[in-house]
């Protein structure tokens, strides 16, 4: 059986207006613990568009996307965690065949039961962002995944407005943490204040200037989603000693990791793909947040972070998503519905 994907042949293309191509391909069976999932729902990340950039000539379609919320078709004979007519959603892999395409294969241990409260768009927007945000919260800073159980304690985090921040300023929040939060617009800082973001920093000005006048000399960890090279040297003098800085975005010039010694603080990647790429044991611990986030959701512990809608999963659409991502200037999360290459 065919079914109908939006794929790319390079990264670079003479044709501006068209990064995609709508195409058509075989439907997949599942076996072992993938499952097979009609795509209903998926968001557009800066990863998609760095995948995309980097991408050489191929003769078979590349198909992106990570993020997706869709409808469990059939199940590998392996898996046990997940039924046929689940609804699901996760961030998948990087290594695999990705989510802009009607049927997609994914790892039982990568998925969780969307949240029944949200529409599919809402829950589209959530897995990566989420993943990256619960990691580097709870696992690198290790700061306690229940509520309120942080309190006295503060975080900061560079570029509270994007993807990843929108969540983890929930999140950070429902744990108990007094969040400190970058923004450079008055939307951006109406968005992060809604989401309970405790104290707002301009990053047109002096950081350390604006926490003092916080009545806050020091953090007790951060969270660095935004040009890690310029705000690892901004960012370390106002933390707290044998604290902990975590980095979600690649740096493009040598780290000065020497500005970490005076205070012994430590300095942590994170990167939610590590997990399904070396198919380490804690693979299945992606499964697990994402059942616990769905949960938080449907409690009314966390808002959902898409702002931007676009119908229709196709060549034209997803050009435009990724132009969107490309321009600097998200707020919250860009979702696609379908139909595909409608």
């Amino acid at each position: 059986m065919q079914a109908k994907a939006v794929g790319l042949y390079q990264g670079t293309t003479s044709d501006a207006d068209q990064l995609f191509q709508d195409v058509t391909l075989e439907v997949p069976a599942p076996t072992g613990r993938d499952i097979l999932v009609a795509v209903q729902a998926v968001s557009v990340n800066p990863i998609d568009t760095k995948q995309r950039q980097a991408q050489p000539a191929v003769s078979t379609p590349r198909i992106l996307g990570f993020d997706a919320v869709g409808k469990v078709l059939a199940v590998g004979e392996a898996v046990t965690s997940i039924m046929t007519d689940d609804i699901v959603y996760y961030a998948g892999a990087v290594d695999r065949p990705g989510s802009d395409a009607q049927y997609q294969l994914v790892d039982e241990r990568l998925v969780a039961l969307a949240p029944k409260t949200w529409s599919a768009s809402d829950a589209a927007g959530v897995p990566l962002t989420a993943l990256t945000a619960w990691e580097a919260l709870f696992e690198k800073l290790g700061w306690t995944a229940e509520k309120g159980a942080n309190e006295g304690h503060s975080v900061l985090i560079v570029n509270g407005a994007g993807g990843v921040g929108s969540i983890a300023i929930q999140l950070a929040k429902w744990a108990g943490l007094t969040v400190v939060t970058t923004t450079g617009r008055p939307e951006t800082t109406a968005w992060v204040k809604q989401l309970g973001a405790d104290i707002v920093l301009d990053y047109h000005q002096d950081l350390a200037a604006q926490l003092a006048d916080q009545q806050l000399k020091t953090v007790d960890s951060a969270i660095l989603l935004h040009s890690t090279d310029l705000y690892l040297p901004k960012v370390a003098p106002l933390m707290r000693p044998l604290s902990t800085i975590v980095a979600v975005v690649t740096n493009a010039q040598p780290l000065p990791m020497d500005l970490l010694k005076p205070k012994s603080l430590n300095f942590a990647w994170e990167f939610m793909f590590t997990k399904a790429n070396y198919q380490v044991p804690e693979m299945a611990t992606q499964g697990m947040i994402l059942a616990r986030v769905a949960a938080l959701a449907d409690a009314g512990e966390l808002t959902a972070t898409t702002k931007q809608v676009l119908a229709g999963i196709n060549a034209t659409t997803l050009t435009q998503a990724h132009r969107i991502v490309e321009s600097g200037q998200m707020l919250g999360k860009l979702v696609l519905s379908a139909p595909f290459n409608g």
